[in-house]
């Protein structure tokens, strides 16, 4: 994936979610994601599913849950519909990773 291009693929994702450590929105900070176990951060209300999910967030897991985040936890409390392009999921993933260093 390209960062560059995903920095303009998260502009979507910033309505609901944040880079900036412990800056929450609608959905959680994204700050550091790549590593973490979902669900973990103190400071958001996490839905049931997605604390059930002993996901770790990844490249792959990542993948998978932005494909379709219904899919991949069902019950998640994500409103999103999922991103169907797999080059603009790789884009965002390259620009997460960047920004989880």
């Amino acid at each position: 994936g390209d960062a560059a291009r995903g920095e303009k693929r998260f502009e979507d994702c910033a309505a609901c979610h944040s880079l900036t450590a412990g800056e929450n929105g609608v959905g959680p900070s994204l700050a550091g994601v790549i590593g973490r176990k979902a669900a973990t951060l103190d400071d958001y209300r996490y839905s049931p599913a997605l604390k059930r999910s002993n996901i770790v967030w990844s490249p792959q897991t990542l993948e998978t849950f932005i494909a379709d985040p219904q899919k991949a936890v069902p019950a998640n409390r994500m409103p999103y519909a999922g991103m169907t392009n797999a080059g603009e999921r790789a884009d965002l993933i390259a620009y997460l990773q960047k920004m989880s260093k």
